[in-house]
């Protein structure tokens, strides 16, 4: 089949829109586009989005030109002068969010001295209403700031202090002023709208137009109410699948909904009553001041007030691609934007829909979510068995037609027609139709969608969040996992454990280390603690409790807890005034400021990567607390130092200091002394090393990929189980120096890079997935690790470590940061793609048994041996229950004993077709026996045998189907009851399965065209049912993939036959 669907590919992230739209158009035959299509991306709304984003950009270079022409015009500059001023206005501009108004706004702020303000805004205690806060920083209008007394003057009409933020008391009367800082959403469907959808179905339409003639004709031709029944079964029977298609696609748009409410989940650190807090985004007011860092989301619009070196990238908004340097002189912040660089703290002036990002994603969430491959490749499995049933239905139709016509040809009544005759012919087409209804299983595309959304809610208990549909699908595919240490595979609690200093090491211990720190020397130990205190991106605050709380990464913790434990006073360490700071970031490896010194002159303090910190150190300080030159030996002995910290599994940070009589333009990069080496202990996580185990087993590799010093990773890879004996560990310079050749060949055994740069992690998921064809997922926590989240298969952020950009470019956010939660993911992932594959298999044999019965019987005997109703009830049975049943299973462990599916592997593999044709044979031979013998086999007489026989031939179509759906639960497992006790959602549906056919058999006669049966026919349909559970065995047992396929995988695992295979429970 694969060959038939090669319209129906897509990548699994980030597919084009032209393969979007060619599957789609490929899409042929739809019973109800509305449900069918309600999981897929809507093109022309994101081409909205796209259209509006390249407005923005349009509409800022138009005003950014009319300004400079305004300015020049009441300047009176000369036209050579305005030349040179556009060549350099027209760098890459900033975003600004006002249009061709721009320079009208700016000429008013010149004229116009203050703003009408509402009686609402001034009773309420303020000075700026909405709009004028709006057009202030969506204008960029600096003019407009400066009249109204710049920060300062903003900040006294907004009722706020720039050191103590907002009042709390203030909250609901900002929000009443200013709004709230959320976007338009559309609302959520309520159960009537998935309702009203499901009655969009065409052919339950054209059913329901049949029944309402049906009910007509009848009663005019029997009489009330015995005409009425055929009709009133088809409606009832419309109504009842229509009700349960709404509950299970409501219990859906459930799912999605509390899984959306989880991925907005996105906190800031602001500062109110004077206290530094944490609050989710959407409770950001007006006025608040709000602490930005690295690779966090700028929450609202605003202008800065203090930071340093803070650089925005805004490529979000409006797709620039160069980062925009933020400072007094550039004060304005957009929302939606992300911090690539730099720290900073900016007042809070708009929010929510007065925003730009307000009114983008308002359009782009309107835009949907990718399809996934899944999705895209059932959906062409629906259009193909949809023409086939199509056809058959259409063939049915004509031989039924024929048939009846040619009877009354031979009766001579060909010219004689009553409404028996006209009722008869549309119950013909009934059963066409409902024929349609059975083989166009539309529930294919969505059973995908059921799977994915119990999948996701289940790995949301399990602290894993999923952003994208398709990593579910892509992580069961996973042959490598590209993990960080810091966090993943430890605790990230981190403690600092030894320090050298004064030439000299010491064990470091809350009980005791005023005794072994006594030695260090006064002066050494209080420049150690300036270097803690002033050089950090941490910082100490007082809770409203009066407690001190660090916040900040866990290395920077690490050393100020080590500075308060050792008697340091952040107040008194902190009176020095910061001049520069150079932020740490993974490209640098260090952090680096300057203070000014009391008695004059400057002190640059850095910390960062031990071995690059003695780098730039000339000098050390010495027992007796005196910087002294160092040699070769002493930085050979250092060196020592570190490794042996490092080969204790000790992340090392080397501290050094250099005094300056002026401070240069740049904080300096050699001529430093080194003041100390400590060594944090980060312990690995309980479980990791069986996660690995397991991963490994799976035919997963796992490789390390750290900034750390090489030996702390060997350390901590080998006690992970991450480094093997014949595993390579490598450096980033080392693996950036190596040829395309040498790659090519090292790759394979890398288990451990260390001090790698954000561009290494990225190279070397390029390589592995390009050249040597892995499915690769890849985590990530920082800001850089964007470029190797995006480019890799299944992007996994940090939930807790992870930055609001990494989080952006991940596929599948770790809450918890837990390695095991990854093997957690890849087990459901897996779980996905078989469970999928047994409904398919389930499906698509009662489509081949349902067409068959009733064409052959048509051709044979000229009646549909199964009715409307029926055909509909079956309908229900492998499409919405079907899914629900056997879409939901839980993964289980033996999905982790064998090898990951391959990307080419087809989906609907020879052993699941080898199940479905050996069913169908089964269930075609016992039915055909029944429909043509069944009288004279089962003993039947009297007038009621025909009926009789029809519900004996129904009933046990249908046992068959609910032990088949046994059988599904395994495409290759033998023991198909292995662990159905422990699935609830399974066992229920049989039972609902079963007692609505005994009801519709037993007392809904008069509607479904049965009648009851004794205990004996019952007991032999059962009978019949639980044959096929046995044949399956049998079936089980024909070899089917062939030999060339018994190839070894290159991690020396057997390759799939095509699907995943079942093994036997121990």
């Amino acid at each position: 089949m694969e060959r038939y669907l090669k319209d129906f590919v897509i990548e699994p992230k980030n597919p084009s829109e032209e393969a979007l739209q060619k599957w789609r158009s490929a899409v042929r035959i739809v019973k109800n586009p509305s449900r069918r299509f309600r999981h897929v991306a809507d093109l022309l709304k994101r081409r909205e989005a796209e259209a509006k984003r390249r407005k923005i950009q349009f509409d800022i270079d138009v005003a950014k030109l009319v300004i400079i022409e305004c300015f020049a015009i009441c300047t009176k500059h000369h036209p050579r002068m305005l030349g040179k001023l556009r060549l350099v206005q027209m760098e890459k501009i900033r975003v600004a969010l006002y249009v061709q108004k721009a320079a009208l706004q700016f000429i008013d702020a010149v004229r116009a001295a203050d703003h009408h303000l509402s009686d609402e805004v001034q009773e309420a205690g303020f000075g700026m209403d909405a709009n004028e806060l709006a057009s202030v920083v969506r204008g960029h209008d600096a003019k407009k700031l400066r009249l109204h007394g710049g920060i300062d003057g903003i900040a006294r009409k907004l009722a706020v202090s720039l050191n103590d933020g907002v009042n709390e008391s203030s909250l609901d009367a900002r929000q009443k002023i200013y709004g709230f800082n959320r976007y338009v959403e559309k609302p959520p469907r309520s159960f009537w709208l998935f309702v009203w959808e499901a009655l969009h179905d065409l052919t339950l339409i054209i059913l329901m137009v049949c029944a309402v003639i049906s009910v007509v004709v009848g009663v005019v031709t029997e009489g009330w109410p015995k005409g009425m029944y055929d009709g009133i079964g088809i409606i009832l029977s419309i109504f009842l699948v229509v009700l349960v298609t709404a509950v299970s696609d409501y219990r859906q748009s459930l799912q999605f909904r509390d899984l959306d409410k989880e991925k907005k989940k996105i906190f800031v650190y602001v500062t109110r009553n004077g206290y530094r807090q944490k609050i989710s985004i959407y409770d950001i007011v007006v006025g608040d001041v709000v602490h930005l860092n690295i690779g966090d989301q700028v929450p609202a619009d605003g202008i800065f007030l203090t930071g340093y070196g803070l650089v925005i990238d805004e490529a979000s908004l409006s797709g620039e691609s160069e980062p925009v340097n933020v400072d007094h002189g550039k004060p304005f912040l957009l929302s939606g934007t992300k911090v690539q660089d730099g720290s900073g703290k900016m007042l809070v002036m708009s929010v929510g829909m007065n925003t730009e990002w307000g009114k983008l994603m308002e359009t782009l969430s309107e835009g949907g979510e990718d399809e996934t491959p899944l999705q895209v490749k059932l959906n062409g499995v629906a259009t193909i068995i949809g023409k086939i049933g199509l056809s058959f239905a259409v063939l049915t139709f004509l031989v039924l037609l024929c048939r009846f016509l040619a009877d009354k040809a031979i009766s001579g009544e060909f010219t004689k027609w009553s409404s028996q005759d006209a009722l008869l012919i549309l119950n013909y087409f009934a059963v066409a139709v409902t024929i349609i209804v059975v083989a166009v299983p539309e529930g294919l595309p969505l059973a995908v969608t059921l799977s994915l959304a119990f999948a996701m809610k289940k790995l949301m208990h399990d602290r894993a969040l999923v952003r994208h549909l398709s990593a579910c699908e892509t992580m069961g595919s996973a042959t490598c996992i590209c993990t960080d240490k810091t966090g993943t595979l430890t605790t990230n609690h981190m403690v600092l454990n030894k320090l050298w200093i004064c030439e000299d090491i010491h064990i470091v211990k809350n009980d005791s280390w005023n005794e072994s720190l006594s030695s260090v020397h006064e002066s050494a130990m209080a420049i150690f603690l300036q270097a803690i205190f002033h050089n950090t991106g941490a910082e100490v605050v007082r809770s409203k409790e009066g407690k001190r709380n660090i916040l900040g990464t866990p290395t920077e913790s690490a050393l100020l807890e080590f500075g308060l434990l050792v008697g340091g006073d952040p107040d008194t360490e902190q009176r020095l005034t910061l001049v520069e700071v150079q932020p740490f970031n993974s490209v640098k490896k260090k952090m680096s400021v300057i203070v000014a010194l009391p008695g004059g002159g400057f002190r640059a303090f850095c910390k960062g990567a031990s071995e690059i910190i003695l780098q730039m150190c000339d000098k050390y300080i010495d027992s007796t607390g005196e910087c002294v030159s160092m040699t070769n030996t002493h930085a050979k002995n250092i060196m020592d130092v570190i490794n042996s910290f490092a080969g204790e599994a000790l992340r090392t940070l080397g501290l050094a200091f250099k005094d300056m009589d002026e401070k240069g333009n740049e904080i300096p990069e050699d001529g430093y002394s080194l003041i100390a080496i400590v060594g944090i202990k980060d312990p690995v996580r309980p479980g990791v090393k069986e996660a690995v185990e397991t991963c490994r087993v799976a035919g997963i590799t796992v490789r390390m990929v750290t900034g750390d010093n090489i030996n702390t990773a060997k350390a901590i890879a080998r006690e992970c189980g991450i480094l093997t004996d014949d595993g390579l560990a490598i450096e980033g310079p080392d693996f950036r120096e190596k040829g395309p050749e040498e790659l090519k060949e090292l790759i394979p055994k890398i288990q451990v890079m260390a001090r790698s740069l954000p561009l290494d992690k990225y190279k070397f998921v390029t390589q592995l997935r390009l050249v040597h064809k892995e499915v690769v997922a890849v985590t990530g926590d920082g800001t850089n690790d964007a470029p190797a989240l995006h480019e890799s298969d299944i992007g996994l952020a940090m939930g807790i470590a992870g930055t609001e950009v990494a989080k952006e470019n991940a596929d599948v956010i770790i809450l918890d940061d837990n390695f095991s939660t990854i093997e957690n993911v890849v087990k459901w992932g897996r779980s996905v793609y078989i469970n999928i594959q047994k409904f398919v298999q389930f499906q698509l044999t009662v489509n081949i048994v349902a067409l068959i019965v009733n064409f052959a019987s048509a051709c044979i005997t000229g009646t549909a041996p199964l009715t409307a109703v029926q055909l509909l009830w079956v309908n229900m049975i492998m499409d919405t229950l079907g899914a629900l049943a056997l879409a939901t299973e839980p993964p289980t462990d033996e999905l982790m004993h064998r090898p990951p599916v391959g990307r080419e592997e087809s989906f609907i593999s020879r052993t699941m077709w080898r199940n479905i044709i050996g069913q169908a044979i089964y269930q075609l031979i016992v039915l055909g026996f029944l429909e043509f013998d069944g009288k004279r086999l089962l003993k039947l007489s009297g007038s009621d045998a025909d009926s009789v026989l029809n519900t004996f031939v129904f009933n046990s179509f249908v046992f068959c189907q609910v032990f088949n759906e046994i059988n599904s639960r395994y495409i290759e497992k033998i023991n198909v009851l292995d662990g159905l006790l422990s699935s609830g959602v399974f066992l229920a549906v049989l039972v609902v399965t079963v007692a609505f056919q005994i009801i519709i058999v037993e007392f809904l006669g008069a509607f479904a065209s049965t009648v009851p049966l004794s205990l004996q026919l019952w007991l032999i349909s059962v009978a019949i049912g639980i044959t096929s559970m046995i044949v399956a065995i049998f079936i089980k047992l024909i070899p089917v993939e062939p030999a060339a396929r018994k190839s070894e995988h290159k991690q020396g695992y057997k390759l799939l036959p095509s699907a995943p295979q079942e093994t036997e429970s121990p």
